[in-house]
């Protein structure tokens, strides 16, 4: 078989997408990372076509292969820690203060409500809040950062600050 094309790639991966989504899902904590990995999958099939890799014999197998490396390359990330506890009182801080003056919630009541919200998130999305409102972090930097794709820390960015939003509702 000739070297994979981008088409051939993305045909393959529309046809396994569902079975490796299912892949990721047994072997990851949360849909959102499992969702994460398909889309890397298609990231590095595209690359290694792109640098003219040697021909694939077995393209199913090399993607599942592609697969099991991100889970592995998964864990190694989740058990460094990207962001200690500490680094959430700055973005607790920022994220607190109300966008309106008319709001009557008490500053310190608010903060608080917030800690809880943030800290039900998941690690990366605490981790891409916390590069993003307390380093000041681009969107790309976050991205090489924590190896993901600018569009996924945009993803994270959006989820944070939606489930602190419902979060903050409930209270009001």
């Amino acid at each position: 078989m000739p070297t994979e094309t981008p088409q051939s790639w993305a045909r393959l991966l529309a046809d396994k997408s569902p079975t490796l989504a299912n892949y990721f899902l047994r072997r990851v904590a949360h849909r959102w990372d499992a969702q994460d990995l398909v889309q890397e999958v298609y990231l590095r099939l595209l690359r290694n076509g792109q640098e003219g890799a040697s021909e694939v014999r077995n393209p199913e197998a090399y993607l599942f292969t592609v697969a099991a490396n991100l889970v592995k390359e998964h864990a190694q990330m989740r058990s460094r820690a990207p962001v200690s506890s500490e680094g959430l009182e700055e973005v607790i801080d920022r994220l607190s203060t109300p966008c309106d003056a008319a709001l009557a919630i008490d500053r310190e009541l608010r903060r608080k409500r917030l800690a809880t919200l943030i800290g039900r998130l998941s690690p990366k999305c605490r981790a891409v809040l916390v590069l993003h409102y307390r380093d000041d972090l681009s969107y790309r930097q976050i991205a090489d950062e924590l190896s993901i794709s600018p569009n996924m820390v945009k993803k994270y960015i959006v989820k944070g600050l939606a489930a602190c939003r419902q979060g903050l509702l409930r209270y009001e």
